[in-house]
């Protein structure tokens, strides 16, 4: 059976669908939505949810423009109409108009903001859609109307619509310049009161960010009131990181219910509502034994954090809109071991530094610019390793160019082993080898900062 094409517009997102209509004596057949097809070829994998079917009696019938807060996948089952789609999104393409004549052998997808309409050509026309949300009371205060006849769209509609059959409704819509834009889906960051929250609130001004307190993982029920309709991306930067606490028991009991059972519920949540899932994980999800750790590298978590952080990215995984962005030795705004190093320099004070666990620096305006890259790039959902680049270093290594670019000698940071530094402490187990493979990220076009450039700025 010969498989659909499917052709862009001057729409972004609106997409034109051939479909092969096989006809002999008896009529025809169309395989008229077909998911793996579909999607192999580009369409998003939009998951409807409801199909509703018109039956137009006369010629002429014209509806819309009307634009809901959902996607379509529209098509005619017999006869034929002339369509014609508005985009009232706010953005450059606001306003831009596609028009095209449809029977069964052609069917549009319609994304969500982009007005639609249609005229019937024939007697008897069928006209049918799929979409992906249910139709609510607030659905029309959370849709974009506008006029069928505004000059300003140059719609030129076969039939005039001084001769066409429309309702009240669809004759006292507004014209373009008074409609209301619809606003673009935006991203929802979780955990913005942190390092990595903060940088993502720069790098998206105009993301839905939530601190714990507004929103926390441990507590499900912070999550009921968001409005979900209008979030385009979760981005969860939010996580029980406390290492040392977490091996003790009220610690324990924390770091799952927030890493492991407030992730299965936003994995709910992302599935039920198609979204695409960003979750920031961890180098702890592995023991450390290799030197430079891959993607695909079995979990080995050697403390209760990393087992709860594993845990995590498994229960992700199991959406399939998903990114997992696994980084470690973070340094942001706020509290960092790059941070205390200063402060010490400063002070006067010469730490002893472990040298014996090795890694790269992560700062977060990069974490926060390669996630977005990840978003907007179309990349392949999957797990990514992302920190900056650079050569592999101890702690005692960044410590002494940290001092070193404050005026003081390296050789005033002491170096000493884990085991002599944990000696006397309840401190958690921790991963030798935090080194992360890049070559994923990077073969997705994207160009990581050396962690060096990005420290002497940050000293600077």
């Amino acid at each position: 059976m010969a498989a659909p094409s499917i052709h862009p517009t001057d729409i972004p997102g609106l997409l034109v669908v051939d479909l092969p209509v096989h006809a002999d004596d008896r009529g025809w057949f169309k395989e008229n939505w077909q998911r793996e097809a579909m999607t192999a070829l580009g369409l998003p994998d939009f998951g409807p949810v409801q199909q509703n079917v018109a039956f137009n009696a006369e010629a002429g019938v014209t509806r819309g423009i009307h634009a809901e807060p959902w996607d379509k996948f529209v098509s005619v089952a017999t006869g034929r109409v002339f369509g014609a789609w508005v985009d009232l999104r706010e953005g450059e393409s606001h306003g831009r108009v596609v028009t095209l004549e449809m029977g069964p052998e052609r069917a549009v997808f319609v994304p969500r903001g982009v007005g639609n309409a249609y005229q019937t050509l024939m007697p008897g026309t069928v006209y049918g859609y799929l979409v992906n949300d249910r139709w609510t009371p607030d659905a029309k205060d959370r849709s974009t109307f506008v006029q069928l006849g505004d000059p300003a769209l140059g719609i030129d509609w076969p039939i005039p619509l001084t001769e066409a059959i429309l309702s009240d409704a669809d004759t006292s819509h507004p014209p373009l310049a008074r409609s209301r834009p619809v606003r673009r889906r935006h991203a929802l960051v979780l955990g913005a009161g942190g390092q990595l929250g903060r940088a993502l609130r720069a790098a998206i001004p105009d993301a839905l960010a939530l601190t714990r307190e507004e929103a926390d993982l441990a507590r499900p029920e912070t999550l009921e009131g968001i409005e979900w309709r209008d979030v385009g991306a979760i981005i969860n930067a939010a996580a029980y990181t406390a290492v040392d606490l977490a091996e003790t028991p009220e610690g324990r009991r924390a770091a799952w219910a927030t890493n492991v059972t407030g992730v299965g519920h936003l994995v709910e949540i992302a599935r039920r509502h198609r979204l695409p899932l960003v979750h920031v994980s961890s180098d702890y999800v592995f023991d450390g034994t290799a030197t430079e750790h891959g993607e695909d590298e079995p979990f080995s978590p050697l403390g209760v954090y990393g087992q709860t952080k594993a845990a995590g990215d498994a229960v992700v995984a199991t959406w399939e809109k998903h990114y997992v962005v696994r980084t470690s030795w973070v340094v942001g705004d706020g509290r960092n071991f790059v941070a205390t190093m200063a402060t010490l320099a400063d002070r006067g004070v010469s730490p002893a530094v472990i040298d014996d666990r090795f890694g790269r620096l992560t700062f977060t305006e990069d974490l926060a610019a390669g996630i977005l890259h990840l978003l907007d790039s179309g990349a392949a959902y999957g797990t990514y390793h992302l920190t900056n680049s650079g050569p592999v270093q101890s702690w005692a290594d960044i410590a002494a160019d940290v001092f070193e670019l404050r005026g003081r000698p390296r050789t005033d940071v002491a170096r000493v082993s884990t085991e002599e530094y944990h000696a006397g402490r309840a401190m958690a187990p921790r991963p030798v080898h935090s080194t992360l493979s890049l070559a994923k990220i990077e073969a997705t076009g994207y160009e990581i900062a050396p962690a060096s450039a990005r420290l002497r700025a940050r000293m600077s």
